[in-house]
């Protein structure tokens, strides 16, 4: 009895040390948590980001990158500031962006041209698309549109197909430049539909609509957007949309595939992309917020006013989109014959 009682006391304390030993252990593992994350991404942003643009200021990709860069100042109390390194068809502010601290302070407006044709299109490129950069996500896609010359008698993508066969040579396609996304969807074209076209390319898309409207060239894809206020004033006639979705900007326009020629899918995209090497909670950061951004109304109804419709996405997916359009793109300037030195 006397054993029995002296050992009662000693029980109940035992749960106090039994508990003491499990808040220990997750004491440490929560430091090692704390200590694990880099400094940079537990604190990010502690300082202004440069958002860069690598194309002149005033088209689509840059209005978009300005106003991203002002709703994330807004919603981060630290300013994204936009600078304009254009050149080399979006190379040199690629390239600047590559070689950056992978801090997540400075990233590219990534485009079609900069991480998918480039890479194809120019003998030597400064970086690689693929292994330089950690993609944040897609931030928009704009369909192009097949568009004809009203004077040209066709009514529909069979109709040119026909139309094209039966005058070998004489058709004329422009674009805004050589590689760009008409370009490449008139040569996508030409070996889809077995037809013989030329191409000709000018110094941007205006003064290559306009030869368009003169009767200079029959017929152009060109960017959703500035041709459908053409279209809509009787000036020019579309056809098809070049996209593998027929667009939300004009649901009664057949697709290509659905005018024939299957698996047919070009539009001009651009998405955000940080120098590989950038800590993935600073990238996971980027993503939800420019996620947020891009989902709400006032984004939305500002980018399909220039013809684009927001498409983020996780920069899993983008990463595996810009992939997939690598390889897409490198068959087709390869069929192109295009290259720049």
């Amino acid at each position: 009895m006397l054993r029995l009682h002296a050992l009662a006391p000693d029980r109940p304390a035992r749960p106090m040390r039994e508990w003491r030993i499990p808040a220990l252990c997750l004491a440490v593992m929560a430091w090692a948590v704390v200590t694990s994350v880099p400094a940079a991404a537990q604190s990010f942003p502690a300082r202004p980001a440069k958002l860069v643009v690598p194309f002149p200021p005033g088209g689509p990709l840059d209005a978009t990158g300005r106003a991203i860069a002002q709703k994330l100042t807004e919603l981060w109390g630290q300013s994204v500031i936009v600078e304009n390194k254009p050149g080399a068809g979006g190379n040199i502010g690629a390239d600047f962006v590559a070689k950056s601290a992978p801090d997540g302070y400075t990233v590219v407006m990534g485009a079609l041209s900069t991480h998918a044709v480039n890479p194809s299109l120019y003998s030597k490129m400064p970086y690689d698309a693929q292994k330089d950069f950690a993609p944040i996500t897609l931030v928009a896609i704009t369909p192009n549109v097949l568009v004809v010359n009203p004077s040209l008698p066709v009514h529909s993508v069979r109709e040119l197909i026909a139309y094209a066969k039966a005058n070998p040579g004489k058709l004329s396609f422009g674009s805004g430049s050589t590689g760009s996304a008409g370009h490449l969807a008139g040569e996508l074209f030409k070996v889809d539909a077995g037809v013989d076209m030329v191409h000709i390319p000018y110094k941007g898309a205006a003064p290559a609509t306009q030869a368009l409207l003169a009767g200079d060239t029959q017929l152009m894809f060109d960017n959703l957007a500035n041709a459908m206020a053409q279209v809509k004033g009787g000036k020019l006639r579309a056809l098809a949309v070049t996209t593998a979705q027929r667009s939300k900007l004009a649901p009664d326009l057949p697709t290509m595939a659905e005018a024939g020629l299957a698996g047919f899918d070009i539009s001009t995209w651009f998405g955000l992309l940080a120098p590989a090497g950038t800590p993935p909670e600073v990238i996971a950061r980027w993503n939800a917020d420019v996620t947020r951004i891009l989902n709400a109304p006032e984004m939305r109804e500002r980018l399909a006013a220039q013809g684009a419709e927001a498409a983020p996405d996780s920069p899993a997916e983008f990463t595996r989109f810009i992939g997939g359009e690598l390889s897409k793109y490198a068959r087709i300037v390869k069929a192109s014959g295009a290259k720049v030195d």
